[in-house]
């Protein structure tokens, strides 16, 4: 990595924190602890995970988008191969199943390592000023 500051240095890039799970802090994998979960903290570096706000909006987003490819892709198998409907059981459960789950923890770390690189914090109102 090029560019390395004292602060910045070992920390994974957002798109390597997000593909393999890494803590934005150290680069220690082990960002969640379940299938979509993150685990409460780093056990390497001790980063609090918790104090991230990635929120729900990662699913909003895979419902459409893998919605809209596999109602796409599910139209184009049936008009071109005419298949019996258990084939379509078979090839559109498993992908939607595994595409939102690898989607949602993809979507969700990246969340988080953009957060703790940008040093973001939630909005609390303290900083507002009264006259």
């Amino acid at each position: 990595m090029s560019g390395d500051t004292p602060e910045t240095k070992g920390q994974p890039g957002i798109a390597e924190a997000a593909l393999f799970g890494l803590c934005p802090r150290c680069g220690t994998k082990g960002l969640f602890d379940g299938a979509a979960r993150f685990a409460p903290s780093c056990k390497s570096c001790g980063l609090d995970f918790d104090q991230f706000n990635v929120g729900d909006g990662p699913a909003a987003f895979l419902t459409m988008i893998i919605g809209a490819l596999v109602v796409g892709l599910a139209l184009w198998v049936e008009f071109t191969f005419s298949p019996p409907l258990w084939v379509h059981l078979v090839l559109w459960v498993p992908f939607i199943g595994l595409s939102t789950l690898w989607g949602l923890r993809v979507s969700k770390a990246a969340l988080l390592a953009s957060e703790f690189q940008r040093r973001a914090s939630q909005a609390t109102g303290e900083d507002v000023r009264k006259d």
